[in-house]
């Protein structure tokens, strides 16, 4: 039977969108080499990690040999898929017939796997599964709906949909610190920081498609909000590599940029007749793998 519980050791929260983007989607892996501002794509290497017609995304890493993402099985039902890429094996965690679990990532007290999970009565609310394989846990039956996430002091950050959308961070159940509205789909912790980072779509309704956005960081020390310049023109998704590089792409492309500068430098351009338009990414410095988020051609 599943469980709910309201308090845990490794006390959680989450951020949400309304609905996850469908399609067909595959992970594509690339090698890589060196590291932060001196990272560099072996384009040549990219390869499909996953290859079939379906909903394949959501990438994360939760140690260096293993990554989970969300998977559709044949009856469109979502589940958390574990690949290893010692034993190149993959493995479900999760078999669910009524229900569908979304961007699985560790949690940091390493516990647990945490997915979005879209109940069967429509609801959207964070549960976690134990990797000692015992029953998974309902948190905060109150608070929905939630979506994509990352963690701070083994709590995490909630964009709450609502009028207006809200990004929160719970540091107790009922002490909940607003951080910013209208964000985008991307929310990061910046590495060996306190800072919750994100795109921001505040005035995005009166920019032209494609205008780059604003990416900011909140501090969850100082509570205090700070402009880290801007994202990459018609992108959405970013990934930190370390303190002071970031990651985005663009159609085929993959840029970086170092914090205290201005401009976007070109790092690789995917060529797969496969797969076209990269979107969310996972980035394993240990292994010196980049997994992709890449769209099938029809």
């Amino acid at each position: 039977m599943l469980k709910k519980i309201t308090v845990n050791l490794c006390f959680l929260f989450l951020f949400s969108l309304p609905l996850f983007a469908q399609g067909s989607f595959d992970l594509i892996r690339v090698d890589t080499q060196g590291k932060g501002k001196n990272l560099e794509i072996l384009a040549e290497t990219a390869k499909p990690l996953t290859d079939r017609v379906g909903f394949d995304n959501q990438p994360n890493f939760i140690n260096d040999q293993e990554l989970v993402f969300s998977a559709a099985d044949d009856q469109g039902n979502h589940d958390i898929i574990l690949y290893n890429f010692s034993t190149k094996n993959f493995t479900n965690l999760t078999k669910t017939a009524d229900r569908s679990e979304y961007s699985p990532s560790i949690t940091d007290c390493k516990q647990y796997i945490a997915a979005v999970v879209v109940e069967p009565g429509g609801a959207q609310r964070l549960w976690l599964y134990p990797i000692n394989l015992s029953e998974p846990e309902l948190l905060y039956d109150d608070i929905e709906p939630v979506g994509y996430y990352d963690w701070y002091d083994n709590k995490a950050a909630m964009f709450v949909l609502g009028e207006p959308n809200s990004l929160i961070y719970a540091r107790g159940r009922g002490d909940l610190v607003s951080m910013d509205q209208n964000i985008g789909r991307s929310v990061k912790r910046r590495p060996k920081t306190s800072e919750i980072t994100y795109l921001s779509k505040e005035d995005v309704q009166t920019k032209p498609d494609g205008v780059a956005l604003e990416l900011r960081a909140f501090d969850l020390k100082t509570n205090r909000k700070s402009e880290l310049g801007l994202g990459l023109a018609g992108s959405e998704d970013f990934i930190w590599l370390d303190k002071k590089s970031i990651l985005m792409a663009r159609g085929n492309e993959i840029f970086i940029r170092r914090i205290n500068e201005n401009s976007w430098s070109k790092l690789a351009e995917i060529s797969l007749s496969s797969h076209q338009n990269i979107s969310r990414m996972a980035y394993s410095e240990d292994l010196e793998v980049l997994i992709l988020v890449m769209e099938r051609n029809q």
